[in-house]
């Protein structure tokens, strides 16, 4: 007669090793967040906040980086300023040949100069020299604005028959500091008080973000200096476009082309460095938000290891209840730090979204395209996910260490 087959203990039928599943274990932990949502959401705030900011700093500067490259580009990276190193108490000109010179450069392709004329400009003539606004008064060619990239945004240019002439034409920034913002041709045109003379306003200039100097200024014909303040044709920056390929070949020779006498005194410079070395100081102030952003972050570790410690304290009868079942330590475990990384992982989500509702907004505020790096979104889920599981570490200890007995009897 054969033994019976053993019948398996009641700790073997109940073992959750052999009835819970990965999925079950995942179920309780998302329990027991869902049963303190209130707190819970406060745990994740401190994370939400991080991951937003994080995304905020990096997007937003990219944007704006873009907008900047986009600028340079269509405006030309190919633009150089040479001008005398002087000082406002002993001011040093060029030759009158000098531009004509740099032309003769094989790589260059347009060249223009301008003169300071010294001239005070003033809204009108009844306004006193102590209220000036500090213009300054520039004779310029008709072919600048080819040679700069510049644009017309109300009237026209100076052309042949308006410089021989007692016409000016307005930088953006002049135009708004004299109160006039647009010229109508079918009007008799607006008059200002230059040196002591009326001028009539036929254009107003668009901005000029590559060379912004120009903003401050008003333009006057070089014949009209000549015969109205005397303007002896020696100019005081020369601005010229080159071929890119050849723009540092041409910078190494334009000082001792425009001035062979003393080319130390020649200061060359491209308008569009000067732009990206202004981007990456704004970088550096980036970068410091980031380690500020990223302080956010651990500090919403800290909220989220904290909640799951309280948690834990609470939830002792619980935990021995499950243990004297048979719950594996390992189970227990899991159970714990599954919440805290669903914390933290939400938080992230969250931040994410945040910060890329707040970058939209502000890209399109400032007429920005909107540029969102990969890496930052990703970097901040990832880095939300970790945190949250270093965060749960030593409150998933904690939790699958209480004995069974110990945490039954607390009340």
């Amino acid at each position: 007669m054969s033994a019976a087959p053993a019948r398996p203990s009641p700790r073997a039928r109940l073992s959750p090793r052999a009835r819970l599943s990965p999925l079950d274990v995942l179920s309780l932990g998302l329990e027991g967040v869902r049963g303190r949502l209130g707190r819970a959401a406060l745990s994740g705030l401190g994370i939400a906040i991080g991951i937003a900011t994080l995304v905020l700093v990096t997007a937003i500067p990219a944007s704006g980086q873009q907008k900047l490259l986009d600028d340079i580009s269509a405006l030309g990276t190919n633009i150089l300023v040479a001008q005398p190193a002087s000082s406002p108490d002993n001011p040093i000109t060029l030759d009158p040949g000098a531009p004509a010179m740099a032309g003769r450069i094989g790589p260059v392709e347009h060249v223009s100069a301008v003169a300071n004329v010294h001239q005070t400009v003033r809204r009108t003539e009844y306004v006193g020299d102590t209220l000036s606004t500090g213009i300054t008064t520039l004779a310029a060619p008709d072919n600048l604005l080819t040679t700069v990239h510049g644009r017309i945004a109300s009237g026209r240019f100076l052309d042949p028959s308006a410089a021989a002439h007692p016409t000016v034409v307005l930088g953006s920034q002049a135009a708004r500091w004299l109160g006039i913002a647009e010229v109508d041709p079918n009007r008799p045109a607006r008059l200002i008080d230059v040196g002591g003379t009326r001028f009539a306003v036929i254009g107003i200039l668009a901005a000029m973000p590559v060379t912004p100097e120009l903003e401050q200024a008003v333009f006057i014909g070089w014949d009209a200096a000549r015969s109205t303040f005397g303007f002896d044709g020696r100019s005081s920056v020369v601005y010229l476009t080159a071929e890119e390929s050849q723009i540092e070949a041409v910078r190494a020779v334009l000082p001792a082309t425009l001035d062979p006498q003393t080319p130390g005194l020649i200061q060359v410079s491209s308008p569009s460095e000067a732009l990206l070395a202004k981007r990456h100081t704004q970088n550096t102030f980036s970068g410091l938000f980031l380690g500020l952003a990223g302080v956010a972050l651990v500090v919403g570790g800290i909220g989220v290891a904290n909640t799951m410690i309280v948690s834990v304290l609470e939830r002792r009868r619980e935990i021995g209840l499950r243990r004297a079942l048979g719950a594996a330590r390992g189970q227990i475990r899991v159970q714990f730090l599954i919440e805290a990384v669903f914390l933290a992982g939400a938080g992230g989500v969250i931040g994410t979204l945040l910060g890329l509702a707040g970058t939209l907004g502000y890209t399109l505020l400032q007429g920005w395209p909107v540029v969102i790096p990969p890496e930052s979104v990703a970097g901040g889920l990832v880095g939300a996910v970790l945190v949250g599981a270093v965060a749960g570490v030593y409150p998933s200890i904690r939790a699958a260490r209480l004995p069974p007995t110990e945490a039954l009897s607390t009340s």
